[in-house]
């Protein structure tokens, strides 16, 4: 069986890289750039954070396009990377983000991406997700917040500060930051006014990293995401421990199989049980990459208690079964794999998992507890 187990592993360690294609969109006399791997189902719209253009996301696509076979959508927004300014605009409030979104709509039309979407934001493309999602709250049917901007964060205070700093100077090279952050005062006054639209489900996840903001502020940016997700019952939060603002680079095994999570919430029945397969897979592929430092045992983890916390048992077996593979020496594992045991009512085989956690952990005071109520039944 570990000679099984072992060539199984090394049979998934090889990967395939998807073929992706660079692609400039006339919108209007100029040109936006757009990244696509192409494929089928539901097309994952990535949208970057201020400072960056759509290359951020570029080493986690290949393995999102491997599990799910969907076509991925990365693009520049006006002024970043290779996307150019629309030449007719003459003023600085002329290129804020309702010329954006446009733009955006625009470039997706005429590549065909026009109809049924999932997003991905961070940081900053929070607020075009937002923007994009109230104007298209049909064709939006997930949406995955990376540390993504809310507006509630953004009070007049915030903006005063904001209206202090110095801005670039205006160059070719800068016009992207430029006109941003001249139109950021505007384009948070727009998005007081939209509410994220209640029918789309997201999950949004956050990092828990203070990154040196005084704490009152810590605390409103931490309220505020929290009444965001329970304002509906479709909104779930993740905080990704460890990891700083750029989430999906300090821990993109978390990041990919959230993704991949979002997207089979589209998919019938009988295509998620596909999806699974290769959601595992991918899964372990990420766990040998990042086993020297146990981040991918937490990824499993969270994804094996998702399954659970949605009835789904047999997957969430199936995760923790793996899990104990791929990390035997973990007490944690074990004791998660135990606890799966139970509610699926497997009391002989959870009471092994148990006695295998406490023997690599003895500390574990609530492992024993549970053995012991075990035993005595």
């Amino acid at each position: 069986m570990r000679h099984f187990y072992l060539t199984f592993l090394m049979i998934l360690v090889c990967s395939i890289h998807a073929q992706s294609q660079d692609t400039l969109v006339d919108i209007g006399g100029y040109n936006m750039h757009f990244n696509i791997i192409k494929g089928e189902g539901t097309p994952i719209l990535f949208d970057a954070g201020a400072g960056n253009d759509g290359s951020v996301w570029n080493d986690i696509l290949d393995k999102i396009h491997k599990v799910t076979g969907t076509t991925l959508i990365t693009y520049d927004r006006s002024g970043f990377g290779q996307s150019e300014v629309n030449p007719n605009l003459k003023n600085d409030s002329d290129f804020g983000i309702v010329n954006g979104i446009k733009e955006l709509e625009t470039g997706l039309s005429k590549l065909g991406f026009n109809n049924e979407i999932i997003l991905v934001p961070h940081s900053y493309g929070g607020f075009y997700t937002t923007f994009y999602a109230s104007r298209h709250p049909d064709k939006v049917k997930y949406v995955v917040r990376i540390d993504a901007n809310l507006v509630e964060v953004y009070t007049d205070d915030v903006l005063k500060i904001m209206d202090q700093e110095e801005t670039p100077p205006k160059s070719p090279e800068t016009l992207g930051i430029y006109y941003l952050l001249k139109t950021y005062p505007e384009t948070v006054k727009i998005l007081r006014e939209i509410d994220f639209p209640s029918n789309i489900p997201v999950i949004d996840i956050i990092s828990p990293i203070n990154r040196g903001y005084p704490d009152e502020y810590w605390t409103l940016i931490k309220k505020v995401h929290k009444d965001f997700v329970n304002a509906e019952s479709n909104r779930v939060e993740i905080i990704a421990e460890g990891s700083g603002h750029y989430i999906f680079q300090d821990n993109p095994g978390l990041i990919i199989n959230t993704i991949i999570k979002a997207y089979a919430e589209t998919l019938d029945e009988k295509q998620q049980h596909v999806l699974l397969k290769k959601a595992l897979d991918n899964a372990i592929d990420l766990a040998i990459e990042a086993k020297v430092n146990n981040r991918s045992e937490h990824d499993l983890n969270t994804l094996g208690y998702s399954f659970l916390g949605n009835g789904e048992l047999e997957k969430a077996l199936e995760v923790f079964k793996l899990t104990t593979i791929l990390f035997p020496d973990s007490f944690n594992a074990y004791d998660s794999y135990g606890e799966a045991l139970l509610k699926a009512e497997k009391k002989e085989e959870a009471i092994k998992m148990y006695e295998k956690s406490i023997a690599l952990h003895p500390e574990n005071e609530n492992g024993k507890t549970v053995l012991r109520q075990l035993k005595e039944e």
